[in-house]
Order: structure tokens, then C-alpha cells, then sequence
């Protein structure tokens, strides 16, 4: 029994040691494909705020309480399952799911600067506000959800691709990690950027001088800086989403793009060696824009102009 029990501690420890050696590759795992998903989630955080616009300024942080563990039951009940069974069963089917979720996003960015440049609306923008509040405040927290569900889809996608080279229990942890962190990530900055007019206003009313000041500026600077992540997370969707394709081109063998895209980079970069890291980041990220954009425009055209052509039906944003 002694030794059998010493045999079984052994054990023990060798997989807290395996464990422990694993953490460190699980945590750059992570790391890495939550920044691969960048792009997704700057979006996520600029489109979340439009979903309380309108609303009383106390039910602003409960609604987004409820839409973050909304977005975590997602990730974690949904969408962890499915991109483990599809690692497990079907690994290679991940590349063309990744380029069509790069594909979208891609579309998703084309259709903001469509709108954008045509006069768009946030979500929730065109609500009926005058009904029974919790039915429009549960409106909006379903909406959200569903939205989420898409965009937390697109992350977990982006971020198996970033592991397909670990075991299955690393992609796990690595996947758990990722969704408590953009979902944390994401709520917390939402929260934080909802409540400042508030603050804003606070500070203007209740101080005087400088701080009231301060409290203006705030208030004045929040719609901007709304503006200014809208357009950064129109960039990031197109810049991701078209790298993501590049990138899928490139496992393909398809590499005529993806060259011409890497070449530039690397004789942009060459010519600039203090600052080789960044350039090469921005030029490639400017050219996968372009990309995303290209192929963001043609999926536009052939939702809402070739498709109720065909179908007779305007297509539905």
C-alpha cells in the first residue's frame, strides 16, 4: 500500500510539474490569440456603449453586468464546445473557417464606412423608447447577446488558430483564459466609457474652477472619443480580417498576394532599420486593410445590390 501510494504521488507530481511547465506556453498561447483578435474586440467595445443609449443613467452598468455574463455564457457554454470539437475532429477545416470569418469581418468594415459615409445609426439608435422600460431594457440586453455571439464567435475562431499546434487541454485553458479576458477587457472598458459623461457632468455641477472645467471637457470630449474607437475598430476589422485571408492564401499556397504583401513590408522595413519592427507592422497592417476593404466592398456590392436583384428582397443590415 506504501508504495503504491508513494507511486501515486509520484504521479502527482509529475503532472503538477508537466502543469507547471505547460503554464508559460499556455499563457503565450493566450496572449497571442487574444491579440490576433484585436481587431474584434475594439469593435466589440466601441459597438456595446449605443446598446444603453437613451436609457435611465442607473441602469446603465446592471444592463452591461447582464450583457458581459451574457457574453461569457456564450464563449464558455457555446463556442468553447464547438472549437474544441471542431480541433478534435475536423483540424483542418480551421483555415477556410478562419478565412470566412475573416471574410466577415472584412464585410463588417465595409458596411461601417458605407454607413458611416451615408449616415448610419448606432444599435439600439432607432428603439421605441416610450414602451414599458424593462421590455426595451431586456430588448436591448437580447440584441447585445446576439451580437456578442457573433463577435465572440469570430475571436474564439481567430484564437484557435492561434493554438492548433497545442493539445487539446491547452486549448482549452488557453480558450478560457481568452474569453474571461476580452469579456473582462470589454465590459470593464464599456462600463468605464458609459459612466464618464456622467462623471463629466458630476464634476461640472459639484466643483468649481479647474475640476469643472475638467468636467466640461469631459462631457464635450466623450462623443468624439465614441467617434474616434468607431473608426479604430472600422480599421481593426479590416486590417485583421484582411491578414486573416492573406494568412489563409499563404496555407494554401496561394502565395502571389501574401508575397507581394510580405515583400513590401520587408523592403519598406529594410529601408528604415531603427525602426524595422514597426514599420513592417504598419505596412503590412495598411496593405491587409486594403485587402480587407477590397474584399469587404465586394461582399457589400453583392449583399445589397446583386442580392435583391436576384431575390427581389432589399437585403436586411
Amino acid at each position: 500500500m506504501a508504495s503504491g501510494l508513494a507511486a501515486l504521488l509520484d504521479d502527482v507530481a509529475a503532472i503538477a510539474k508537466l502543469a507547471a511547465a505547460s503554464l508559460d506556453d499556455v499563457g503565450a498561447a493566450a496572449g497571442k490569440a487574444g491579440t490576433k483578435a484585436a481587431g474584434v474586440v475594439i469593435d466589440d467595445t466601441a459597438v456595446t456603449p449605443g446598446y444603453v443609449s437613451g436609457l435611465a443613467p442607473e441602469r446603465e452598468l446592471p444592463i452591461i453586468w447582464r450583457i458581459a455574463v451574457g457574453s461569457l455564457k456564450n464563449k464558455i457554454l457555446i463556442l468553447l464546445p464547438a472549437a474544441l470539437l471542431l480541433s478534435a475532429v475536423l483540424p483542418w477545416a480551421i483555415t477556410p473557417i478562419l478565412m470566412l470569418g475573416g471574410a466577415f469581418l472584412c464585410f463588417e468594415g465595409a458596411e461601417k464606412l458605407v454607413e458611416a459615409l451615408s449616415g448610419g445609426h448606432a444599435p439600439g439608435e432607432d428603439a421605441d423608447l416610450t414602451g414599458d422600460p424593462a421590455h426595451i431594457e431586456q430588448e436591448r440586453i437580447n440584441g447585445a447577446i446576439r451580437t456578442d455571439l457573433i463577435l465572440s464567435a469570430e475571436i474564439m475562431a481567430i484564437a484557435l488558430g492561434e493554438l492548433a499546434n497545442t493539445t487539446l487541454l491547452n486549448q482549452a485553458i488557453a480558450l478560457i483564459l481568452v474569453s474571461i479576458a476580452v469579456t473582462a477587457g470589454v465590459y470593464g472598458a464599456v462600463g468605464v466609457i458609459v459612466k464618464m459623461d456622467d462623471v463629466g457632468l458630476h464634476l461640472a455641477r459639484e466643483r468649481t474652477g479647474a475640476i469643472a472645467a475638467f468636467g466640461r471637457g469631459l462631457v464635450k470630449a466623450m462623443p468624439k472619443v465614441m467617434s474616434f474607437l468607431s473608426t479604430v475598430g472600422m480599421a481593426a476589422m479590416l486590417w485583421v480580417g484582411g491578414g486573416i485571408i492573406v494568412h489563409g492564401l499563404e496555407e494554401f499556397h496561394l502565395d502571389t498576394l501574401p508575397h507581394l504583401v510580405h515583400g513590401a513590408a520587408d523592403g519598406v522595413a529594410g529601408a528604415i532599420p531603427a525602426l524595422h519592427g514597426l514599420v513592417h507592422w504598419l505596412v503590412t497592417a495598411t496593405l491587409s486593410g486594403i485587402v480587407g476593404l477590397a474584399v469587404g466592398f465586394v461582399i457589400v456590392w453583392l449583399l445589397h445590390s446583386v442580392l435583391p436583384l436576384v431575390t427581389g428582397k432589399k437585403a436586411a443590415h
